[in-house]
């Protein structure tokens, strides 16, 4: 699902729109790793460092940039009818879910414990509840890879607030910053 949102307001309103996204742009291009990319766009979704996925494509697999504790849980083929990485990769566009419990999906990588000391604080881990992704493109709209931002509950309630189309096109600005940073490339 490729969501657009287009604004029907005036300049004025357009200008105010467009300064605090300068700001997200530049923290998020100072960046000099995928770890620190991933803890800054946490912050702006208003969720914990181990709910954002970065994903490089090499040779037809989504390798794991963070978290780190994926980084050696193995790859996904760009091929698979099951992954949403893999969707959003072969498809090129963004995708929000809601209630992702319900997508079919391969939910291989959340068997793998992702802690920190703020989730141990928080329990055991929980289930993914709400998704967005989106492909990281490079200029001439080749994949370079996927960023992922989750909300993990025990079930929609207390995983936080719904994804929002606004979310979802400051996830859309991130992933068009990520694709100028050298660790994506």
């Amino acid at each position: 699902m490729e969501a657009k949102k287009h604004s029907s307001q005036g300049g004025a309103a357009t200008a105010a729109v467009r300064a605090p996204n300068v700001s997200v742009e530049h923290v998020l291009s100072q960046a000099a790793t995928p770890q620190q990319f991933c803890s800054a766009l946490a912050k702006l979704f208003g969720v914990r460092p181990t709910e954002v996925a970065l994903m490089r494509l090499q040779k037809g697999l989504l390798s794991f940039l963070h978290p780190d504790q994926l980084k050696t849980a193995g790859s996904i083929p760009v091929s698979s009818s099951s992954a949403v990485a893999a969707h959003t990769a072969s498809t090129k566009k963004t995708e929000l879910f809601n209630s992702f419990v319900k997508v079919k999906h391969a939910s291989i990588f959340e068997s793998v414990k992702l802690s920190t000391a703020e989730d141990t604080e928080q329990g055991e881990q929980n289930t993914i509840q709400k998704l967005m992704s989106a492909p990281v493109l490079d200029p001439q709209r080749k994949v370079l890879g996927v960023v992922q931002v989750c909300r993990k509950g025990f079930d929609p309630n207390t995983a936080g607030p719904d994804f929002t189309l606004d979310d979802l096109q400051q996830l859309e600005l991130a992933a068009k910053v990520l694709s100028t940073l050298p660790f994506v490339k």
